[in-house]
């Protein structure tokens, strides 16, 4: 799993090769603790799948650019566009969904 600020986030993810998942959340969030292990999981186990965070209380303008009004919110980026996202807490299941059908 690869934790992406303001400044990484061109390199890491509007330049990868592989579909890109992004977690943003903050620490004192609730459902977004809940999330987390789901997301390492999938991290652990879709290696096809480039998994990333963005903790939004320290990297303010990539979620501002993408309209982030609350938190977990889950982005799938391919080929450098947004192609999904989902606002709170799913299961795996919806966010293996979300991937696959982006």
């Amino acid at each position: 799993m690869t934790i992406v600020t303001d400044e990484t986030f061109e390199e890491e993810v509007l330049k990868s090769d592989k579909p890109v998942l992004i977690d943003f959340y903050a620490d004192w969030c609730g459902p977004c603790k809940m999330l987390s292990p789901v997301i390492a999981e999938i991290a652990d186990e879709h290696p096809e799948i480039k998994v990333c965070k963005v903790n939004v209380d320290e990297n303010s303008q990539v979620a501002i650019s993408l309209k982030v009004m609350s938190i977990p919110a889950l982005f799938v980026f391919k080929d450098g566009k947004p192609v999904a996202s989902s606002v709170g807490f799913i299961p795996k299941a919806q966010v293996l969904d979300l991937i696959n059908n982006a």
